[in-house]
Formats: structure tokens, C-alpha cells, sequence
């Protein structure tokens, strides 16, 4: 997970952060008094204020401790309270488990998954973090922590979620990588894999069925994966352009998983959304994002993550 500075951030109360930000129902009006507060628009610090709660949302930030009558009271009048963070690309569900990557593979089960992920939620929003885009777990699995969230059963960040990603046969969300050929004969090991435009609009169709909220691509090959060189371009412009189209065309954003610049830069001009990590741009690719609009999601504690790993 990606939200270890959020501790560094300052002497923030959590519990602030989730009366202010996280997703359930108030059943009251609630008023936060601050001893300062950080509104994340770089303006100065206020001193001594008073944030209304009113249904969820704040309704309005007042000089000094103000109590209306009958909202419950959260005191902070000495500790220091800033915005809900938010993380653009993250994979809740994923524990960073030591050992053998193909060991895991075959030997975990979603269930544990789940289970494990409850805990990995709650801790991101202790963290400071209000809203979280996943852009890729097994798509049962970050759905049903989803709902579980916006019911208020388990506590947690807003979740935007991907669901699996997709790719092309022996690209990197290709879950048969590195194993023996006949563990592709297991039921729904390769939903996943689209190797065809049509493929690929059923794929899209299906996940923003199974309640996923964007779509994961992958063009490009990745760095923690067998076979596939991260500079290389795996799918093609066909069809890259199928599952932006008919993306969008369900109200769906699409987020690519792209290292390379031939990747990043045909994956930009057929239209997609954003590029998750991007690492060999260059200036000639900047020009293509500012073209047509894209966004860069660096991602740059995951190279940080990738090297430890690398070492363990």
C-alpha cells in the first residue's frame, strides 16, 4: 500500500479525519473544534476554529470554539486538523507478502484477501487518507470492500475501484505468467486476458457489470512480472482504443499501466484518461499528455517499494 507519509504529515487527530470525511451516515449535526487548522489550499494555518458538520459534509468553518445546539462535539482545541488525503493509484487488497510471488500465486486464496484487506483499510484511513483509487485487485474481492465501506460495515476510505486489470496474453495482468501451461485450464484465471477488440469490449462490459467503477489497461509491459519487457508495447492500437471506447461510452474512465513511450504515447492518443507510472516519457510524450489531456499518475513510492522487494 501506498500511504506511508501520511504519518509525517503533521499532528493531525484521525479522528478528525473521519468525522469530516469518511463515508458514513451522520445521525447528527457534528462540530469539530481546532486548535489549528491546514485547509490545503496553501493559505496561512487558521488559529482556533470551528468546522460544522451537517449530514456528512461541512457546512461551514467558523472563528473560535462555537457550539450549535445539539451537535455533538469532537474536541481538537490542541491538535492540528488538515483535509482527508486522497491516493490516486493504490491496490488495497495487495498485503506485499514476503517470499516466492509465484508461491503466493497458487497457494492464497481471495478469501484470505478479503480478510487480510479489512485490516489494510482501516489503516489507510487511520493514515490520514479519506478516498483511495484502486486501480486493480480481484474484482469480487475490491467491490465488496467497496460496499462494505459505503454500508458502514467495516471502516475505511472512499473507494473508487478498477477491478482486474486487463491485458494481453503473457502481458502483465496475465496471472498464467511464470507458471506451467496448465494452470491456464483453471476456471477464470484468464477473464482477464483480452486478445482481440471484441475481447476486449465483453471484458469492459463485464467488470462495469461486476461493479467496477473505472478500467485498468495493460499496455505496456511491468517490473514485478515474468516474461514481459516493460518498454515493450503488448496490446495493440485495436485493441487499446476497443476498451476506451466502450469505456467511455458506459461513463467509465480508463487508467493505463504504461513504462514504455511507445505505450504511453499511442495509449494517450487513442484517448485514454491517465498513465499510471510512465517511466520512460520523455519531453516528445509531455507534449502528447498536455495534447489531448491526459493525466500522469508517477507513482513514485512504487519504484521505491520495488526496490525493497527486489533486495528481500
Amino acid at each position: 500500500m501506498i500511504w506511508g507519509k501520511a504519518a509525517a504529515l503533521a499532528a493531525c487527530s484521525m479522528a478528525a479525519l473521519v468525522a469530516v470525511s469518511a463515508p458514513a451516515v451522520m445521525a447528527k449535526d457534528v462540530v469539530v473544534h481546532a486548535g489549528r487548522m491546514i485547509d490545503g489550499t496553501g493559505a496561512t494555518a487558521r488559529e482556533k476554529v470551528s468546522i460544522l458538520i451537517h449530514d456528512d459534509r461541512i457546512t461551514a468553518i467558523q472563528s473560535g470554539f462555537v457550539t450549535p445546539a445539539g451537535a455533538e462535539v469532537i474536541d481538537l482545541s490542541a491538535k492540528t486538523v488538515l483535509p482527508g488525503l486522497i491516493d490516486t493509484h493504490d491496490h488495497i487488497t495487495a498485503g506485499w507478502h514476503s517470499g516466492d510471488p509465484i508461491r503466493n500465486a497458487v497457494t492464497r486464496s481471495a478469501y484470505e484477501d478479503a480478510i487480510e484487506a479489512t485490516g489494510f483499510v482501516r489503516n489507510t484511513l487511520l493514515a490520514g487518507f479519506t478516498s483511495v483509487r484502486d486501480c486493480g485487485a480481484d474484482t469480487q474481492v475490491i467491490v465488496a470492500l467497496k460496499k462494505s465501506i459505503d454500508g458502514a460495515v467495516i471502516p475505511g476510505p472512499r473507494l473508487w475501484v478498477a477491478g482486474t486489470p486487463l491485458g494481453p496474453t503473457g502481458g502483465h495482468g496475465d496471472a498464467v505468467n511464470g507458471l506451467r501451461v496448465e494452470f491456464a485450464d483453471i476456471p477464470h484465471i484468464s477473464d482477464n486476458v483480452i486478445d482481440s477488440p471484441e475481447a476486449a469490449r465483453i471484458a469492459v462490459r463485464r467488470l462495469k457489470r461486476e461493479g467496477a467503477d473505472l478500467i485498468k489497461i495493460m499496455p505496456s509491459g511491468g517490473v514485478m512480472s515474468i516474461g514481459d519487457d516493460p518498454k515493450h508495447q503488448l496490446m495493440t492500437d485495436e485493441e487499446i482504443k476497443a476498451v476506451i471506447d466502450t469505456a467511455h461510452s458506459l461513463g467509465m474512465k480508463v487508467a493505463a499501466h504504461a513504462h514504455g513511450k511507445e505505450a504511453i504515447d499511442h495509449t494517450i492518443a487513442l484517448g485514454v484518461d491517465s498513465i499510471e507510472h510512465g517511466s520512460y516519457a520523455d519531453a516528445g510524450s509531455y507534449k502528447i499528455f498536455k495534447q489531448y489531456g491526459a493525466y500522469l499518475v508517477p507513482t513514485m513510492l512504487v519504484g521505491e517499494r520495488v526496490y525493497q522487494r527486489a533486495k528481500e
